[in-house]
């Protein structure tokens, strides 16, 4: 039996909060939270008895705050067909190498994830193909800005 709307829009959101813990681990978000690993769990839990359980909006900020990348704020903003940008000034040294080295490394693993939640059906639809898209052009932009940045340095 398929989900209705409402049902499958829920289980994508608990996945990019699942994915939003992973990033920081388990340790880390009931730090930044203040929230016990049952509780983030339960916020992050597919199980029916859990179905109803969001975080609250002043946790998610938190815990977005300390993560490599707002993961639930996009799933937000792709439900809702709006595109979210933001900046990549998440580091401290923004021009740097190794600012670079970090934003590409984590755009390639916003990508292998998208990857990998795109085909735990076995079937990329229309929207995952543009989120993936998306990705890796995000990718291919950190890229470009870590070459010019090298081919300063010569």
């Amino acid at each position: 039996m398929a989900l209705d709307p409402r049902e499958a829009r829920g289980e994508y959101l608990k996945r990019h909060t699942e994915s939003l813990i992973k990033d920081l681990g388990y340790a880390r978000a009931c730090e930044v939270s203040g929230k016990s690993k049952a509780t983030l769990g339960r916020y992050a839990s597919l199980q029916d008895e859990n179905s109803d359980r969001f975080m609250p909006v002043n946790v998610l900020v938190e815990l977005e705050l300390a993560a490599s990348l707002p993961f639930v704020t996009k799933a937000i903003a792709e439900l809702q067909q709006l595109k979210l940008e933001y900046g990549d000034d998440r580091s401290a040294d923004s021009d740097g190498l190794n600012s670079d080295v970090i934003r590409l490394s984590q755009r390639f693993a916003t990508l292998m994830a998208e990857y990998n939640y795109s085909m735990a059906d076995g079937v990329i639809s229309m929207n995952e193909t543009r989120r993936l898209l998306d990705e890796t052009n995000a990718l291919q932009k950190v890229l470009m800005e870590m070459k010019l940045h090298l081919q300063e340095r010569d």
